[in-house]
């Protein structure tokens, strides 16, 4: 059996860019996600990515904080991929763990998830704070509000007894939307 070297790539949306990660490296599959890292629930290409891994190769990732943004999410993913007999490397940090014991390198890793994890509450410490400035400011937070229009025909719809699912979809709009919109009636 050779050993593979597997690439895993992660941005937070699809307008984001992938190419500077793992770019240049020679890589037998590479799994692209375009997903947030706040957890490690509902990432199906990380999934995918691990259940791929065999014994002996060598999972590269551009970053600690693409792979995870908190401290247990990220020892858990890396003692999954090390169970299978595969290493995990960090390009930016030039870490490497396997299932071969190395102290220091347990140790960077978790201070440096630590620190992912710290900037990641900062970031959300800081939007809030912009989100209540403009509140403040009297200025619309959060998605922009249904055209009119729209809250007309969904109204309609609903009198005339179409299926809340069916209104969501021609309206292109969540269920959840069409229930708002009729319980504010």
């Amino acid at each position: 059996m050779t050993t593979q070297k597997v690439g895993y790539v992660r941005v937070s949306s699809s307008e984001q860019n992938v190419d500077r990660q793992l770019a240049g490296l020679p890589l037998d599959k590479t799994f692209v996600e375009s997903m947030s890292a706040k957890s490690t629930r509902n990432r199906p290409i990380l999934n995918d990515c691990i259940d791929y891994l065999r014994q002996g190769d060598e999972l590269y990732v551009h970053s600690i904080d693409r792979l995870a943004r908190n401290l247990l999410d990220l020892q858990s993913i890396i003692d999954k991929v090390n169970a299978k007999g595969a290493s995990v490397i960090f390009v930016s940090e030039s870490l490497e763990f396997s299932s071969k014991e190395d102290p220091f390198a347990q140790l960077t890793m978790q201070m440096l998830g630590a620190f992912a994890e710290f900037e990641r509450k900062l970031i959300n410490i800081r939007q809030r704070e912009g989100m209540m400035a403009a509140k403040a400011a009297g200025k619309h937070v959060g998605r922009p509000p249904l055209p009119d229009e729209v809250i007309k025909v969904i109204r309609q719809k609903a009198s005339q007894g179409t299926p809340k699912a069916q209104i969501a979809s021609e309206c292109e709009v969540s269920r959840q939307t069409v229930y708002r919109v009729l319980k504010e009636l």
